[in-house]
């Protein structure tokens, strides 16, 4: 048997809107990367975490940036917990970077929630002029 992918009846517009004035939503997956002034920049959302608790890899052009956090918190009275408090969370970002980087020249800081990564691009992935001879 074949399923079909779910598709309603009919699309839901609110009485009087149009479709122009619905909000645009946009998602982020957290990683910026770009390229400028001969470095690789990679900038991860990693909010909450302790710098100690973010471990940076980079192997084969491919770079992972994996962090997490947990928290438990009780609060007793007369030696019952009233109160309990968890967080949990975890980021893990793997991507591809533009070009080949110097690994001797990485570095990684957070700061403000953002773990920035900055690389100068490997040399012999740098442009280089060839000379053309006469045949």
């Amino acid at each position: 048997m074949k399923y079909l992918p779910f598709r309603p009846l009919f699309d839901f517009k609110p009485f009087g809107w149009d479709e122009e004035e619905w909000p645009e939503y946009k998602m982020t997956d957290g990683l910026n990367v770009f390229e400028e002034d001969g470095k690789v920049t990679v900038e991860a959302a990693v909010p909450g975490v302790d710098p100690k608790n973010v471990k940076v890899t980079y192997e084969d052009g491919v770079l992972r940036v994996a962090a997490r956090i947990e928290e438990n918190k009780n609060e007793k009275k007369a030696g019952r917990v009233v109160h309990q408090w968890s967080k949990v969370a975890s980021f893990d970002y793997t991507t591809y970077l533009p070009r080949p980087i110097d690994t001797k020249t990485i570095d990684a800081k957070v700061k403000d929630g953002v773990l920035t990564m900055t690389a100068k691009i490997a040399e012999e992935a740098k442009p280089k002029e060839i000379e053309v001879k006469v045949g």
